[in-house]
C-alpha cells in the first residue's frame, strides 16, 4: 500500500507546486499587461514599486516607500506622483 501512496502523494505535491507558481505567473502577466496601458509617470511609480509587493504587502504603503524619495529628488512633484499612484496601484493590486 505504501508504495503505491508515495508516488501519489508525490505527484500531487508537485502538481500543487506547479499550478501554484502558474497562478503567480498569471498575476505577473496580467499586472505587466495592466502596465503597458499606463501613462510614463504611472508605469514609474508601477516598475519602482513592483518588486517590492508581496502577498501581504499594503499596495499603498509601498508606493509611498518607493516614491517619496523621487518625489524629494525631484523627479516629479507630489500632484503628479499622487495622481498616477492610483492608476498604478491597481496594477500592482494584480501582483499580489
Amino acid at each position: 500500500m505504501l508504495r503505491v501512496a508515495f508516488p501519489l502523494v508525490t505527484f500531487i505535491a508537485v502538481s500543487q507546486c506547479l499550478l501554484s507558481q502558474a497562478a503567480l505567473a498569471g498575476n505577473r502577466a496580467a499586472a505587466d499587461s495592466c502596465a503597458a496601458k499606463l501613462s510614463p509617470v504611472a508605469k514609474q511609480i508601477y516598475d519602482v514599486a513592483a518588486p517590492a509587493i508581496g502577498p501581504d504587502s499594503v499596495v499603498k504603503d509601498v508606493i509611498v516607500e518607493r516614491v517619496r524619495p523621487l518625489v524629494m529628488a525631484g523627479k516629479f512633484d507630489r500632484d503628479t506622483a499622487r495622481a498616477n499612484a492610483t492608476p498604478a496601484g491597481e496594477c500592482l493590486v494584480l501582483l499580489k
